[in-house]
């Protein structure tokens, strides 16, 4: 039984709306992790120079700053969820986007004005990304 017209419009636009949030969700990503690996990265230089510095002075106990070295390498190898997530939404994108086109095909038929709809086809795997482990330099991907 074919969706009545209305309300496959209305799942269209619902469609297209999650998409479009995506996309926003994916500007904020970019923003917040480019930000946050310019301050990692600026943070790991100036722990560099100071750690050159002290090794002018043996006699001062350099653990604490090698441990913060440590740790700001675990927040740089944490970052790697930008990738991840910015594969996950893309994925997810292109399934909502063909979901749509394929509805507003089957509702409205290809006698559109514009032409026939052309319809892509959706992602073939549900997830493409997962997370088993992360270490640095380690994603699985696909």
């Amino acid at each position: 039984m074919p969706l009545p017209l209305l309300a496959a419009a209305d799942l269209q636009d619902h469609l297209m709306v999650a998409s479009n949030d995506l996309e926003r969700l994916q500007r904020l990503l970019d923003d917040a992790s480019e930000t946050l690996s310019s301050h990692f990265y600026a943070a790991t230089a100036q722990l560099n120079d100071t750690l050159r510095l002290l090794s002018t002075l043996p006699d001062i106990d350099h653990g604490a700053l090698h441990t913060a070295m440590q740790d700001l390498a675990g927040a740089i190898t944490a970052l790697q969820f930008h990738d991840m997530a910015t594969q996950l939404i893309a994925h997810t994108q292109k399934r909502l986007r063909s979901c749509a086109d394929r509805i507003a095909r089957d509702a409205m038929g290809d006698d559109d004005e514009d032409g026939s709809t052309i319809v892509e086809d959706g992602p073939g795997r549900p997830n493409p990304v997962t997370q088993d482990e992360m270490d640095a330099g380690s994603i699985e991907l696909f």
